[in-house]
């Protein structure tokens, strides 16, 4: 099936904006069920360490915007730089932003995409979110240094993806 471009568009703006109220609110499950057809996939990779999938709006409510974005990020934001649409294919660019400023000025931030695919009456049918972990862990580190890192988010989430990506770059035969 076939969708005009500008009712595309207008939904990626209501999920710009979403987010936006999101951040502000620091909730994030109404998400799943204002964008997520009932059958839509949703999955996001951590760099092949810990593959997470979603099979439903209940479980997208669940995993990406519940479990995954409730606690913890409180500061963070997901700003959008910008997206493109062609047909039903949407691909967007947004930023991992976390709290506060560098002593420069500049904002602690990694760069993310993601590939969806919209199924109308405004809402997803598909999507996943690709963002570059080693780098995301980096910047965990430097918010950690300056004291800008949730405990709680280096606990339940930085330490554990560290250990995954090491546990995946060891060497299978037991040789360094």
């Amino acid at each position: 099936m076939s969708y005009s471009h500008d009712e595309i568009v207008e939904t990626v703006e209501r999920l710009i904006d979403g987010f936006k109220k999101s951040e502000e609110m620091n909730n994030w499950s109404w998400l799943a069920d204002e964008f997520y057809h009932k059958d839509c996939v949703y999955d996001c990779q951590y760099g092949g360490v810990m593959p997470v999938v979603a099979n439903g709006v209940d479980e997208i409510r669940a995993t990406h915007y519940g479990r995954d974005m409730s606690t913890g990020w409180e500061g963070w934001t997901f700003p959008y730089v910008g997206y493109a649409v062609n047909g039903k294919d949407i691909v967007t660019h947004w930023l991992n932003r976390g709290p506060g400023l560098r002593p420069d000025g500049t904002h602690y931030e990694t760069h993310g995409v993601s590939f969806i695919t919209y199924g109308g009456d405004g809402k997803f049918t598909r999507q996943t979110d690709m963002f570059d972990i080693g780098h995301q862990m980096v910047l965990c580190d430097e918010l950690d240094a300056a004291g800008l890192l949730s405990p709680q988010l280096k606990r339940e989430w930085v330490e554990p993806m560290k250990a995954r990506i090491a546990a995946a770059m060891a060497p299978r035969d037991g040789t360094a």
